[in-house]
């Protein structure tokens, strides 16, 4: 049983079943050749399903498995260390993660030459070719092998397959996702279920061997989302409603066009909208609330919550985050708040979500205590915040991960950070000390080998405050280290 997002803000349990796992590495052998001569690597955490073909997918065909740490996944240049250590010949990657190996490996070469990788094989999230280009500029369609697959919890992790070369940089700028798997059906179908001509939207839906059970204990959401085949004769057959747009193509192949509900993608993580909505909604402040999911940033999607208040003075945006956090994992929290005085209407007396506002970058939603940078090494770890971010300036207290950031985010301004000031800063650091004013702290320390009486004595308080355990641990060992 999985766990994934639910608009009402209650996940929903997926009942998957052992053979489904086992029938999926059965009906893909032909293409992928699996053997006890690969290598895997454990990337992703358990909760989500593309662990079950990474963990499967070593131990089915005797293969070696390589349980990657969770400092080492959130830091590209130590996973490519990995990568070419532990000679990893199958790697699976959402293409946000891999974008980000991508470029570390640009920067190594030589090194990277060496990459034992025979299969890349995506999943997690749309995949964007022209984020390929910079591997087929090195590479060619040489080994290793690119392959984008789609998926869903409901249906066993994958349901197609699609090898992808250099020339579908220049045929297609979608998401294609290829043919389904042997023992599955894709039927793009309309609201009456009926199939749609070529090259028309309409919903996928699938059928076939990995349908999931259902959900645990929502017979009702189970019955409205797993339905009766129409299409098929045999009694008992089912498909499940995936709720993604698709079109199928001349030459057959199925291309992923989005979500129809509000149901997005964000890193790899399926989010619900409704559901961070019907959280905020539980602030005494909030009277109404629309969360969206905005592409028009460098650095690419991110959550944005529209927020109107009860009634003056309105909530400040730390407060509303920090409801939040006490609340949704991070991955799930918006990266701004935008405070209106009403919802922008359609005719229909409908929110209109395209005439939201875009979050202004000039951080006017941030607490008015902003402080200049106030030595060349905050000034220069400002700067570099700005840029990632893309916002227009950052204060030495302002909160990295308030002001929009996140984990992927993070190692990129780590990987500026040891070409600015030479000095070798774990992400870790980043994640203790998020803001400016505290990393500046941590890099003269690094350059200067050791640490002052009271920075020592902030770290320990700020860990005796920490509530998570893994944090604590890794504090504690840290601090341990200083000491000695």
């Amino acid at each position: 049983m999985i766990y994934t997002s639910g608009s009402t803000g209650k996940p929903k349990g997926v009942l998957v079943e052992h053979r489904s796992v086992a029938r999926l590495f059965e009906a893909t052998q032909s293409w992928f050749d699996f053997n006890e001569r690969d290598v895997w690597t454990l990337f992703h955490s358990l909760a989500f399903d593309f662990s079950v073909w990474e963990l499967w997918g070593a131990l089915l065909y005797g293969g070696r498995l390589v349980v990657v740490p969770y400092w080492v996944s959130r830091t590209p240049e130590a996973f490519l260390d990995l990568l070419f250590t532990e000679r990893v010949t199958v790697l699976n990657q959402t293409p946000a993660a891999f974008r980000q190996l991508i470029r570390v490996e640009g920067e190594s070469p030589d090194r990277a030459r060496e990459l034992s990788l025979r299969l890349v094989i995506f999943g997690g999230e749309a995949l964007e070719l022209k984020i390929l280009e910079p591997w087929f500029d090195r590479y060619g369609d040489q080994k290793p092998r690119l392959v984008n697959m789609y998926g869903i919890t409901e249906t066993t992790v994958h349901v197609t397959y699609r090898p992808v070369t250099m020339v579908d940089l220049s045929k297609t700028s979608g998401s294609v996702i290829g043919c389904p798997i042997p023992d599955f059906q894709v039927y793009v179908l309309d609201q009456n279920l009926q199939p749609v001509p070529l090259g028309i939207p309409g919903e996928m839906h699938v059928g076939g061997a990995g349908v999931a059970r259902g959900y645990l204990d929502r017979s009702e959401l189970s019955a409205e989302r797993f339905i009766p085949d129409p299409l098929s004769k045999k009694p008992g057959t089912r498909l499940y409603r995936t709720g993604d747009l698709a079109r199928r193509l001349a030459d057959g192949d199925i291309e992923y066009l989005g979500r129809i509900d509000h149901q997005v993608k964000i890193r790899g993580y399926r989010v619900e909208l409704g559901e961070i909505e019907a959280m905020l909604r539980q602030h005494p402040a909030v009277r109404e609330t629309v969360v969206v999911a905005r592409d028009d940033v460098p650095h690419g999607k991110h959550l944005v919550a529209y927020v109107v208040a009860v009634q003056a003075p309105t909530p400040s945006v730390t407060e509303l985050r920090g409801f939040l956090k006490a609340k949704l994992p991070d991955y799930m929290l918006p990266a701004a708040f935008v405070l209106l005085e009403a919802f922008p209407l359609t005719p229909n007396g409908k929110v209109d979500r395209r005439a939201l506002p875009e979050p202004d970058q000039a951080r006017s939603e941030l607490e008015e205590s902003f402080l200049a940078p106030r030595n060349p090494v905050e000034e220069v770890l400002a700067g570099i915040w700005a840029e990632v971010l893309g916002v227009a300036q950052v204060g030495v207290h302002d909160n990295f991960f308030e002001l929009g950031g996140h984990s992927l985010l993070a190692t990129r301004v780590i990987s500026r950070m040891r070409e600015a000031f030479q000095v070798e800063v774990p992400l870790r650091a980043l994640f203790e000390a998020p803001t400016v004013a505290g990393l500046a702290v941590k890099i003269t320390q690094s350059q200067t080998g050791k640490a002052e009486p009271e920075e020592m004595a902030r770290v320990l308080s700020e860990l005796e405050a920490l509530s998570d355990k893994q944090a604590k641990r890794l504090l504690a060992k840290d601090m341990e280290e200083k000491e000695s």
